[in-house]
């Protein structure tokens, strides 16, 4: 649970470096972007596995980058559930979605399973 907690905070982090990143992506307070981190989680649990199946003969013709379109689409579905998360359009909503994307996979690759900071050391 505490491991869950962890990345769920780096994730609100996340999502406040690309408001404060992109142009266009707005947040009117903390229980805005709050709300939107847990809308972003179940959205992506739940509708985007979906997206990705109807959408795989498009993203395997793009050669994945298909997926950018869809991850920008469930930012931008998530702005407009969301009163206080604001984004300008549909493309800045793409855009916020890559750099969430690409940090969060910078910053999960540092993390354990527990939530904690692991640190490879190699040794002869």
């Amino acid at each position: 649970m505490r491991g869950f907690l962890g990345r769920f905070i780096i994730n609100l982090l996340l999502l406040a470096f690309v408001a404060w990143i992109v142009p266009g992506i707005h947040f009117s307070g903390f229980f805005a972007l709050l709300f939107a981190g847990i809308i972003l989680a179940l959205l992506n649990a739940f509708v985007r596995p979906i997206l990705i199946l109807i959408t795989l003969p498009l993203s395997i013709l793009t050669v994945g980058l298909f997926v950018f379109v869809i991850n920008g689409f469930i930012f931008w579905l998530a702005s407009h559930i969301i009163k206080g998360f604001d984004i300008s359009g549909f493309w800045t909503a793409v855009w916020g979605a890559f750099i969430y994307s690409v940090v969060s996979l910078i910053v999960n690759m540092f993390l354990s399973d527990a939530g904690r900071i692991e640190i490879i050391h190699f040794r002869r």
